[in-house]
């Protein structure tokens, strides 16, 4: 999507995909205007220090507060929604907390971004809100539905919203990779299970997605990108290579593999060349000339991190992390 001249929400932008979305399209379009949403003033002014600019304003608010995000909305075109309580102990330890940002909150995205007449909303989500184990993932499955569902409420709008869904993103802040270089200082590594596998994603690829996202949706879709897996051994030998570890087991709420696409899922999905494309469930989607020359996925089709053809080597993420 051509964002000249657009005007952006960017709810949740002081995090690690906020700040790479936010230096991509002002560096892309010279007159774009965005506008930063996020409740931390500290993150905000230390933010600021980097785009000082005319293009990018700044909102204090919390996707929690309707009234507030339908002010900061007003006049926007294109919504990209990347606020979320996303770390799984502290939902586990403050339930409704999450529920509140990440359920409730996409429940005001969608009621805000309607009310004002924005044309596009991409909101983020995970592989985690696919089966999910943890309370963190089950809010995201549910804002999956809020947002496809929100097309229905939008019919007579030209609003349209989707969600992309991915994977770990290499190197963002309460992942496993700033933990491990911390660890390799001290000599010894923490591993939860030597089988576990995920998949990985680099924070310009994310990027990539949502502007795919934007470009291309009709309304309803949920976006997978085609991306490799990685086994946590490699990362560990890529990062810290003879360090020794401890096997530390599973912790409450985490899997061993993770899924980006269930067979279930699988019968209204396409293959449409570098993502995976769910379609809408719902007597509102007509079948759409743009998904129509897709290809049908094959009866069974499953995309799991365990069972990828893509694999990244220990050597290949030793390069990703630096």
């Amino acid at each position: 999507m051509d964002l000249s001249g657009k005007t952006v929400l960017l709810t949740g932008g002081t995090g690690s995909f906020g700040t790479a979305f936010l230096a991509r399209v002002t560096a892309v379009w010279p007159d774009v205007v965005v506008r930063v949403y996020s409740r931390d003033e500290l993150k905000q002014s230390e933010l600021q220090k980097r785009f000082d600019g005319e293009q990018v304003r700044w909102f204090i608010g919390d996707v929690r507060d309707r009234s507030r995000l339908t002010r900061a909305m007003r006049g926007a075109d294109v919504v990209v929604h990347a606020a979320a309580m996303k770390q799984v102990p502290a939902c586990e330890y403050n339930p409704f907390e999450a529920v509140r940002t990440n359920i409730l909150g996409a429940q005001h995205l969608v009621d805000a971004a309607i009310d004002s007449g924005v044309e596009r909303v991409v909101a983020l989500s995970t592989d985690k809100a696919v089966n999910p184990v943890n309370l963190y993932g089950a809010t995201k499955l549910c804002q999956e539905k809020i947002i496809v569902q929100g097309n229905a409420y939008a019919a007579g709008s030209g609003t349209r919203l989707s969600c992309v869904r991915y994977g770990n993103v290499v190197g963002s802040r309460g992942s496993v990779v700033p933990l491990f270089r911390e660890q390799a200082r001290s000599g010894r590594l923490t591993i939860t299970d030597e089988r576990m596998t995920r998949f990985w994603i680099t924070l310009d690829q994310a990027v990539d997605l949502v502007l795919f996202g934007l470009e291309h949706t009709v309304g309803g879709e949920v976006f997978i990108p085609k991306i490799p897996s990685m086994r946590v051994t490699d990362l560990a030998e890529a990062m810290a290579p003879g360090v020794p570890f401890d096997v530390v087991g599973v912790r409450p709420g985490e899997k061993l593999h993770e899924l980006l696409l269930t067979g279930d899922e699988a019968r209204h999905a396409v293959d449409a060349g570098d993502v995976y494309v769910v379609l809408p469930e719902h007597p509102w989607w007509d079948e759409h000339p743009r998904w129509r020359e897709a290809t049908a996925l094959a009866d069974g089709f499953v995309y799991s991190s365990e069972t990828n053809d893509w694999w990244l080597t220990a050597e290949e993420l030793r390069a990703m992390v630096g």
